[in-house]
């Protein structure tokens, strides 16, 4: 019985150990920026779904919800923050359908089965990227009006960047997997 204790109590301080990591891993990632307007293009993405890949959906969604939660409560967690603002006006600004874009990517990459071939992986990956987009250019259309030319602001320049990401984690996809061995 203190045996299985043990284990348990080992888990959970694992796991908040890669959620705390994690976190600051996102955090470190959003600050890597190439200025655009109206979103400025960082390494969060690549981060969230290297995140899904490496602890699984599971963990994934914690380390993505506690690092909004951050973003909300006020610390400068955010790329733009606290440059542009902090906590809810910064999320509620025009990245906001991107950041609750990561909830979907970090569950779909995390979800992945990396048994199959590299090219299942590579449209995994793209469809789980995909779902930050979706959110993002649903979100900066409705904050930003659906007259602007909401693709080629939101979406048209970041897809080679996106792309590159995307290759790159399917090639290490098998290796960073790896990782879920911690926990």
């Amino acid at each position: 019985m203190d045996l299985l204790k043990t284990n348990l109590i080992q888990k959970v301080l694992k796991t908040f150990i890669v959620v705390f990591f994690g976190t600051i891993a996102l955090t470190v990632s959003a600050k890597l920026k190439i200025p655009f307007y109206p979103v400025p293009m960082t390494m969060q993405t690549f981060m969230v779904l290297f995140l899904g890949l490496a602890f699984g959906y599971k963990i994934g969604l914690a380390i993505v919800g506690v690092y909004l939660l951050e973003g909300i409560i006020g610390i400068p967690v955010f790329s733009g923050s606290p440059e542009k603002g902090i906590g809810l006006v910064y999320f509620t600004g025009p990245t906001m359908g991107y950041l609750i874009g990561f909830l979907s990517a970090v569950f779909f990459a995390g979800y992945l089965n990396l048994k199959n071939n590299i090219f299942v992986i590579f449209s995994k990956l793209i469809f789980s990227v995909s779902t930050i987009y979706l959110f993002g250019v649903l979100w900066l259309g409705a904050l930003i009006g659906w007259d602007k030319p909401i693709l080629q602001l939101g979406v048209m320049p970041f897809l080679l960047a996106e792309l590159f990401k995307i290759c790159l984690l399917t090639l290490l996809a098998k290796k960073i997997i790896k990782f879920r061995k911690f926990i």
